[in-house]
């Protein structure tokens, strides 16, 4: 199979059963922005050296496929490629937000994005994964699909925030409090 296919040439590309939408519409900005926090994700798993939170970020990497899969897909048709139990990823990611917040001192104040390179790569992933939340968002009036998605990023993100600090945690790498 080729990489290359020529047909997005014409400022066009396609979703799931052929259908071809224009490059700047926001399917595919929600879809480039999922794309982009997937790759990010790769580059902080990298740097992270815990085992179980490697471990979370690839199960949630392959999640990522599957929302774009659904947002893919023409709504009379959103679940014919792939499917996602919204509910039991939100609140297996809930739960990982709950167990991660046990071993982290208390925030008391805004923080500074940063600190070692896990960190900073998944306070990166976060921002990239709220851009995702308001490019989805923008495809709303939507269907439960859409909802899913939306609750799944929203949460996620919050998952990366606590994650960026446990990396730098583990570092012995302190939060850098907003002096402001």
């Amino acid at each position: 199979m080729k990489i290359y296919t020529r047909r997005g040439d014409s400022g066009e590309s396609g979703i799931l059963d052929n259908k071809r939408l224009k490059k700047d519409d926001p399917i595919f900005e929600a879809l480039g922005s999922i794309d982009e926090l997937n790759s990010a994700l790769g580059l902080a798993r990298i740097h992270v050296a815990d085992h179980n939170m490697q471990s979370i970020l690839t199960v949630v990497q392959n999640t990522l496929f599957t929302l774009s899969t659904i947002l893919a897909s023409p709504r009379e048709n959103r679940f014919k490629y792939a499917s996602l139990d919204f509910s039991t990823a939100i609140s297996d990611l809930e739960k990982e937000i709950d167990r991660v917040e046990e071993e982290l001192p208390p925030l008391k104040k805004f923080i500074l994005p940063g600190g070692g390179l896990a960190g900073g790569w998944l306070h990166h992933a976060r921002v990239i994964c709220r851009r995702a939340e308001r490019r989805v968002a923008t495809l709303l009036p939507s269907d439960d699909a859409v909802n899913g998605v939306l609750k799944y990023l929203n949460r996620l993100s919050d998952l990366l925030f606590v994650y960026a600090r446990l990396a730098n945690y583990l570092q012995g790498i302190p939060d850098r409090e907003v002096s402001a």
